[in-house]
C-alpha cells in the first residue's frame, strides 16, 4: 500500500510538471464568458407572455405610423394580449420603456470577452464549422459549442464562438466535426464570412485561436 501511495504521488508530480512545461490551459465555453450582471425584467417573462408582449407591441408601433395596415382582427388580437398581460400583473408600459436599454445591455453582454485569455496557450473542445481548404484541408473554421449553430440554428453570442486558423490544415470527416483544439488564443474580434445554401453571412466571433493542433474529440 505504502509503495502504491508513492507511484501515485510520483505520478501526480509527473503530471503537474508537464502541465507546467506546456503552459497548457484547457477551458471549457464558459471560461470565455464575462460575467457583466444587469436586472433584466423580461427573464421573468414566460414565452406566452412574451409573445403577447410582442404583438401588443407591434400593432401599437402600426397604429402610430401606419395605421391603416392594422385589422380590426389584429386590434382584437392586441387587445385581447394586453388584458391577458395586465391580469398577470406585467407592467406593459414599463417593459416597452426598458426594451432598448436591456437590448443594449444583453448585446454588451454577448460581446463581453475575457481580457486575460489573450496570450494564453489553451485547449479546448468544440464543433468545427469549416470557412476555407487548402485542397481536402481545413485551415480555417469556426469553433462552436453546439451542432447547428450558425447554420441550422441562430449563431452563438460572439463571446461562444472562437475563430480557428491552422496553417498546415486538418482532415475533417464532416461539417461539425466534434474536435479538440491546442494553440495560442487571441483576445481578437473578427467578423467572418460563412456562405450557406441561400447566400453569405457575416459572423461576429470575439476570439481567434492560432491552433497548433485540432485532432478527434474524446473525453
Amino acid at each position: 500500500m505504502k509503495h502504491l501511495k508513492i507511484v501515485i504521488s510520483l505520478l501526480i508530480i509527473a503530471l503537474s510538471t508537464t502541465a507546467l512545461a506546456t503552459g497548457m490551459r484547457e477551458l471549457e465555453w464558459s471560461d470565455l464568458i464575462k460575467q457583466i450582471t444587469f436586472e433584466d425584467p423580461f427573464e421573468a417573462l414566460t414565452s406566452e407572455q412574451l409573445s403577447r408582449l410582442g404583438l401588443y407591441a407591434r400593432v401599437k408601433s402600426l397604429i402610430g405610423n401606419s395605421p391603416d395596415r392594422v385589422s380590426e382582427a389584429m386590434q382584437q388580437e392586441a387587445d385581447e394580449a394586453e388584458q391577458l398581460l395586465r391580469v398577470d400583473g406585467i407592467d406593459i408600459e414599463g417593459l416597452l420603456a426598458k426594451r432598448s436599454e436591456i437590448k443594449s445591455l444583453r448585446k454588451k453582454s454577448a460581446y463581453a470577452v475575457v481580457d486575460d485569455l489573450d496570450g494564453q496557450h489553451i485547449r479546448m473542445p468544440g464543433f468545427a464549422l469549416p470557412l476555407e481548404f487548402s485542397g481536402s484541408k481545413i485551415t480555417e473554421f469556426l469553433l462552436v459549442p453546439w451542432v447547428g449553430a450558425c447554420i441550422h440554428t441562430p449563431p452563438p453570442p460572439p463571446n461562444q464562438i472562437v475563430f480557428v486558423s491552422i496553417e498546415e490544415g486538418f482532415e475533417s470527416k464532416g461539417q461539425f466535426t466534434p474536435v479538440w483544439v491546442s494553440g495560442e488564443m487571441r483576445v481578437q474580434p473578427a467578423t467572418k464570412d460563412l456562405y450557406l445554401v441561400d447566400g453569405s453571412a457575416g459572423i461576429d466571433t470575439g476570439y481567434t485561436l492560432i491552433a497548433q493542433s485540432v485532432s478527434d474529440y474524446k473525453q
